[in-house]
């Protein structure tokens, strides 16, 4: 029986008529080898159909013999959808995902840490290209076309599975000469992201305004008398190379992300005891020594930096392997990295000369806080990302951060305990587990967390 797309008026008709009771079938695979509604950690896939017969449920993360069917209302646009196809055949390793509205069908393949379109047909023509559909994601060209037969591996429920360090640690800085471009939400939740990918983290707060502090749940108190981070924070590791190491100053996120992370806190008072590090010159290096003594301990370190180019900054770049500048991309931000590259050339690198270390590696520009506005994104962001490579000769990261309510509501969570109300903050990807409403922005974290591997080969 053909398949008329005029029949599909909802995401669950979609469902039923393509997928179940057309697709399925056409391309050989039976009632055992397809599983509808599956869920591995926080990714829900709406079908996931194998070469073979897997009893019991399992996915073989080695030898993927297998492709993701994503259905969706027939008035959405399948280019929202995307980036999440991408990101569940990159985490899942999966070969093919196809991607339907009932009006239009699109089948990508995963091409290491991205995908690649390999077909694309409306959805009145499914019958006469049924053969093509086959030829990529029928059961039986998964069969022939699979890479190595290899046992079985169950993965976890829950995709922040343990997975054993084989790297030192690498060290990212996120920072910007201008502020207000994201650098807190940034590293809060690519600390969040790479933590869910088994990443052992410990994100930093080398910033007064301690706003990765707070975002963590680190700061309870509601009183000054009872503030426990006054005489542990930050500053402690910078005052002296002898006392207060990172194991003495860290403390566990509170509630912010599952699993914790390791953090090392601020203070309001780094801007009053800043003058003792200045008049102290060995300061600027104490942060890179005193976290090679835990290279070993930790697979990353992310310092979320001051938008300065005083001590904090200057002990947080000298710290760092990596570089990630979040930006707006607006004019003021990009006059910003000329100042930022003078910075890193002119003082950082001499100071890493100085601990014997490689100079610091810009990953990229990346582009934060951007409108989410259909007009913008399709005439005009194109055009401000090339001024980055163009007119400042910078990296720009393949990643993209949008301005979202989600990701300050998460950030600004609360409770209320008897008459008080609690500070509760969540990291994007924790915060989107209840709230739907966040899953675009936390796929944008997933996204990052994987693009930021890939460059430090680390995936």
């Amino acid at each position: 029986m053909p398949f008329n797309p005029e029949l599909c008026r909802n995401e669950s008709e979609v469902e039923s008529k393509l997928i179940v009771q057309y697709l399925l079938p056409q391309l050989g695979y039976t009632p055992d080898t397809w599983h509808q509604e599956v869920a591995v950690g926080s990714i829900r896939l709406d079908f996931l159909a194998f070469a073979a017969q897997v009893i019991p449920f399992v996915l073989d993360a080695n030898s993927p013999l297998s492709v993701v069917m994503e259905a969706k209302h027939p008035k959405q646009n399948l280019n929202n959808h995307v980036p999440r196809l991408r990101h569940y055949l990159t985490s899942l390793n999966v070969r093919y995902g196809l991607l339907t509205n009932g009006k239009e069908i699109r089948i990508y393949q995963k091409l290491q840490t991205d995908i690649q379109l390999v077909f694309q047909c409306f959805g009145i023509e499914v019958e006469t290209k049924l053969e093509n559909i086959k030829d990529l994601i029928g059961r039986e060209s998964l069969k022939e076309g699979k890479l190595v037969d290899k046992p079985e591996v169950q993965i976890k429920n829950n995709l922040s599975f343990e997975t054993k360090r084989q790297h030192s640690m690498k060290t990212i800085a996120i920072y910007h000469h201008k502020g207000g471009v994201g650098k807190t939400t940034v590293a809060i939740n690519l600390a969040a992201a790479l933590s869910k990918k088994g990443k052992k983290v410990l994100l930093i707060d080398i910033d007064a305004q301690a706003n990765t502090t707070f975002a963590t749940g680190l700061i309870k108190f509601q009183f000054e008398e009872d503030d426990d981070l006054k005489d542990s924070n930050v500053y402690h590791l910078l005052e002296k190379s002898d006392i207060k190491f990172i194991p003495d100053i860290v403390c566990k996120s509170k509630f912010f992300n599952n699993p914790e992370i390791d953090v090392i806190p601020s203070h309001i008072t780094l801007i009053s005891l800043q003058q003792n590090l200045v008049q102290s010159g060995p300061s600027r290096f104490r942060l890179a020594k005193k976290l090679d003594k835990v290279k070993n301990e930790y697979d990353i370190a992310i310092i979320d930096t001051p938008p300065s180019l005083d001590v904090y900054a200057q002990a947080a770049l000298t710290a760092a392997d990596y570089l990630i500048i979040p930006s707006d991309l607006k004019p003021f931000s990009n006059q910003g990295l000329p100042s930022v590259k003078n910075f890193i050339q002119q003082e950082i690198n001499e100071n890493k000369e100085g601990l014997g270390k490689p100079p610091l590696t810009i990953m990229g520009v990346l582009p934060s806080k951007i409108s989410t506005n259909a007009q913008y994104l399709k005439y005009t962001f194109a055009k401000h990302k090339s001024v980055i490579s163009d007119r400042y000769k910078m990296p720009i990261m393949d990643s993209l951060i949008s301005e979202r309510t989600a990701l300050s509501a998460c950030i600004n969570k609360t409770i209320l305990m008897g008459n008080i109300e609690i500070p509760d903050p969540k990291s994007i990807l924790d915060f989107a587990v209840n709230e739907p409403s966040a899953n675009q922005a936390a796929a944008e974290f997933e996204f990052l967390a994987i693009e930021v591997l890939s460059k430090m080969g680390m995936q």
